[in-house]
């Protein structure tokens, strides 16, 4: 198995072998492309030095902040997304002794039970839980039970909603449609009401 969602084979190799930077990528998907967000991990790996999770929680926040900001920047709002990927690394550390598959495999779990601790994780809303529990169901190997039901509509075979559904240049372009096309509806339906 190997993640192909950035375009960039060495972070999307990233994704693949370090649960952690799947998960740190999944956090940073927001008002940036999706390639933007799951490369992410790849740049802050490179300029900590480490995606160890104790390491980044107990970084200085300051200085962390600035890794964000270095050009490619992380993330567009470097100051909070740099707050939440420590707030999340600290979680980790502290409810899983560090190692982020423990959320999906330690006392082997049922989607509901992973989807529940993934709610619990800063950063972590319903959608956001949903849309990383079916991207373990549907690409990394999770076969809980109960997976695709815990993950709703984004755990739906050939669905096309979300970053879990991404495994090629044509797939990303259905997810984007469906993306804009929910857009335009949000859109339309604000404008009657």
């Amino acid at each position: 198995m190997t993640l192909r969602i950035t375009g960039d084979a060495d972070a999307d190799r990233l994704l693949t072998d370090d649960p952690l930077a799947l998960l740190i990528g999944m956090l940073l998907d927001q008002q940036v492309p999706m390639e933007t967000a799951f490369a992410g991990p790849h740049k802050i790996a490179q300029r900590a030095g480490t995606l160890d999770p104790a390491a980044l929680a107990q970084m200085n926040p300051d200085e962390f902040a600035e890794l964000f900001k270095e050009t490619p920047a992380v993330h567009r709002f470097p100051g909070s997304m740099a707050a939440r990927v420590q707030a999340l690394c600290g979680a980790v550390e502290q409810d899983f002794g560090g190692d982020a598959k423990a959320i999906w495999t330690q006392g082997d779990p049922d989607g509901a039970e992973v989807l529940k601790r993934l709610k619990k994780l800063p950063g972590f809303g319903e959608q956001k839980a949903k849309i990383f529990l079916a991207l373990l169901g549907k690409q990394y190997g999770y076969a809980g039970a109960g997976w695709r039901e815990a993950s709703g509509a984004y755990g739906e075979e050939d669905s096309y909603r979300s970053v879990a559904d991404i495994v090629s240049p044509e797939s990303l372009a259905k997810v984007r449609e469906y993306k804009r096309g929910q857009k335009a509806a949000a859109k339309a339906k604000a404008q009657t009401s």
